[in-house]
């Protein structure tokens, strides 16, 4: 079997490869954390090699997806549905407006609050963008049965929303961390 080192470090392979082989190889009853954020990582990778061509960074496509649902929100509440620091979103949407996705705008009523509006171009990206994301979807649980897809997504969403419970219970002396059951492999 090979080391640890050996697996993860090979010429000529490709992060993806490396990573196949992490799983496969070296450790593969590793931490279920790891293995979602591998696969988050996979979809991220493969997802941006998609929206290169079109010219749109995997950060704009992080706000553009929000704000084709919601569109004029505050950069604030842009910045907690992205999950990122308000300085990154500013950034983000200062690039998003030179290339003429996005308009920002301040109310005269509340001069206090930056409304952001997609333009009809930033509009118009839907149409291109998502049928690559999908297909990025698509290519992820390809192979995979309709119902383990199924399963998948009510145990990740049941762990999202332990995960939620627990970083919002009190932390107290009382209050300790709680041990696995041991399910044959870790968490």
């Amino acid at each position: 079997m090979a080391t640890r080192k050996q697996t993860m470090i090979r010429r000529g392979d490709t992060e993806t490869e490396r990573i196949v082989r992490h799983w496969h190889d070296a450790v593969p009853n590793d931490r279920l954390a790891h293995l979602v954020k591998d696969a988050s990582r996979a979809f991220v990778r493969v997802l941006q090699s998609r929206l290169a061509p079109h010219g749109v960074p995997f950060g704009h496509w992080t706000f553009l997806r929000i704000l084709w649902e919601a569109d004029g929100l505050t950069q604030r509440e842009l910045s907690a549905e992205a999950g990122v620091m308000e300085p990154t979103t500013h950034v983000a949407l200062t690039a998003m407006e030179r290339l003429g996705y996005i308009r920002r705008r301040r109310l005269a009523a509340n001069r206090r609050n930056v409304y952001v509006h997609l333009t009809a171009k930033g509009r118009a990206l839907k149409s291109q963008l998502v049928p690559l994301a999908e297909n990025v979807n698509e290519a992820g649980i390809e192979g995979v049965d309709r119902a383990d897809v199924a399963t998948t997504r009510r145990v990740l969403i049941a762990i999202i929303d332990n995960l939620a419970r627990d970083a919002a219970a009190p932390m107290t002396p009382a209050r300790k961390p709680r041990s696995a059951p041991n399910r044959g492999s870790k968490p």
